[in-house]
């Protein structure tokens, strides 16, 4: 069985046609007729609120509308659309997909996004994690980036905005999994490989998962040695859900981490309910930590509790050789940051 947001990428038509373009007051019309005009895009006025323009591709009006006025969200909201291939008919059920040109501004964004994906055009850098024992690579955090046309890289926050923005989190999450593990493949990367997921994008566990065990299997992973570690964990309302999800990964025989430990809603409850496999302790705690009393309390509690339940401690965010000798002396098991090396395409494989 599949659902058709495993299935479907939402796309905004190339093709040609005509527009109809109303507006919740006259002035706001009035505003579209200039800069379709000075466009030089045909169109008819229909009344005080209303327009019609024939254009060739509905893409490129929406991206000529957007650029040619900095509309603000308000007048955004106010300005409907909808729009007619050359072979449709209007009727109520089609009256029913006008969008307003907000919505629209954030599809194009997902249309970037969409693109991306189609193309197969993401990529994954890697981050060395360090066993603090024996100074040596543990494995690697996967993160995703874009590859525009030009050959530019595009960073996950705008990525994950545009996903946002058009209800695409579960697509980008899907095929940021799927990319950490054929370019951990590819790479030839025999050491853990800790691979971010958002679990709201999730619906259902066994469903939603399975292209990603799929994957993992066929490019014959050892599945110990694959971590899913959990991002916006801050962001879970139902934790029963993320257990469920957690305990899903577990029953493959995967490993799971729980990120941004110490921060928000990341709490020592939390660790208690989910018992994942490796705790990351929030940057925010690591920084200066040597002189930050108050950090340190934290960062022992949660530690002592980690390892009553076999929970491997890992300290995000390092940059200072005192925070790593502060981090080793008082039960952190592993260390990832600055300090040992940023993201790369080509993963370190030794330490300097």
């Amino acid at each position: 069985m599949s659902c058709i947001k495993c299935q479907s990428l939402p796309l905004i038509s190339k093709k040609g046609g005509d527009v109809i373009i109303t507006c919740d007051v006259p002035e706001m019309c009035t505003k579209i007729a200039r800069i379709l005009e000075s466009a030089q895009i045909n169109f008819s006025r229909e009344d005080s609120q209303t327009l019609i323009a024939r254009i060739n591709c509905f893409e490129s009006f929406l991206h000529q509308l957007c650029q040619a006025h900095p509309f603000i969200k308000m007048e955004r909201e106010a300005i409907r659309i909808l729009f007619l291939e050359h072979t449709q008919m209007l009727t109520p059920t089609i009256l029913k997909e006008m969008r307003t040109l907000q919505k629209y501004k954030d599809l194009m964004g997902a249309n970037e996004l969409s693109t991306l994906i189609t193309k197969g055009a993401l990529t994954t850098h890697f981050q060395p994690i360090v066993d603090l024992a024996s100074n040596s690579i543990y494995g690697y955090e996967s993160l995703a980036r874009g590859v525009s046309d030009e050959g530019s890289l595009i960073y996950p926050d705008r990525l994950f905005k545009w996903a946002r923005e058009g209800d695409m989190l579960f697509y980008l999450d899907r095929a940021c999994r799927e990319s950490s593990l054929k370019t951990a493949a590819v790479k030839n990367i025999k050491n853990k490989v800790f691979i971010n997921f958002i679990p709201t994008a999730i619906y259902d566990p066994e469903h939603c998962l399975q292209s990603t065990v799929k994957w993992a299997n066929q490019l014959e992973f050892d599945p110990k040695n694959i971590i899913f570690e959990v991002i916006e964990s801050d962001h879970v309302e139902d934790l029963d859900h993320l257990k469920r999800i957690l305990d899903f990964y577990k029953s493959q025989g995967f490993m799971v981490a729980l990120d941004d430990v110490g921060s928000g809603y990341s709490t020592l409850n939390m660790i208690a309910k989910l018992l994942p496999n490796i705790v990351k302790i929030d940057r925010a705690i690591i920084d200066h930590i040597d002189s930050n009393t108050m950090n340190q309390s934290i960062f022992r509690a949660i530690t002592q509790i980690a390892h009553e339940n076999n929970i491997i401690v890992l300290a995000e965010g390092v940059e200072r050789a005192e925070e790593i000798a502060f981090c080793r002396a008082n039960g952190a098991d592993l260390a990832q940051g600055y300090y040992f090396g940023q993201p790369n395409p080509e993963p370190i494989r030794k330490l300097n």
